[in-house]
């Protein structure tokens, strides 16, 4: 979970394009795949277990997924601002750094106004001494739904970064 912070800090330490162009890609390239992964496949199986079933993979996967993604999302994001202002191509008036903008706050608004809130709840909730696994799986599969969400939104983001740079 530091890896991702530690590597932008080293690419900004160092002020090494070639290290925060591989934290931008491995950061994004991850969010992106993990997203993908929990809203094609997880999605799949947890649909298919009995609610149980389902609240027991949920309070293994939500601590874990609680620092690791707001760690890639923050440290992709950031990368992604400081690579294109390195570069000389971050300027207000491209429309493609203005419709990465948009995209970028629809996936901090799903990510850190969604998701994030959502496993804080999911945590607090496994805290109780009887906790609601009902409560538990519904916030945890609109989660996992969102996540999939998400990976539409990083597909545009990836178009509009290949355009930008062409």
């Amino acid at each position: 979970m530091l890896v991702p912070i530690a590597g932008l800090l080293v690419a900004l330490a160092l002020r090494s394009l070639l290290i925060l162009d591989y934290v931008h890609v491995l950061t994004g390239g991850t969010w992106t795949g993990i997203d993908l992964f929990m809203g094609l496949v997880m999605s799949r199986v947890l649909r298919s277990l009995d609610p149980k079933g389902r609240a027991e993979i949920i309070k293994r996967l939500v601590p874990i997924m609680l620092f690791f993604m707001p760690s890639l999302a923050s440290v992709a994001t950031t990368a992604g601002y400081f690579l294109a202002s390195w570069l000389g191509i971050f300027n207000l008036k491209s429309i493609y750094i203005l419709l990465s903008g948009v995209v970028v706050l629809i996936l901090i608004i799903q990510g850190f106004g969604i998701i994030l809130p959502n496993e804080v709840r999911i945590v607090l909730e496994l805290r109780n001494e009887d906790p609601d696994l009902n409560k538990v799986v519904k916030l945890g599969m609109r989660n996992i739904y969102v996540s999939g969400s998400q990976v539409i939104f990083q597909i545009i983001i990836i178009f509009i970064m290949a355009n930008l740079v062409i």
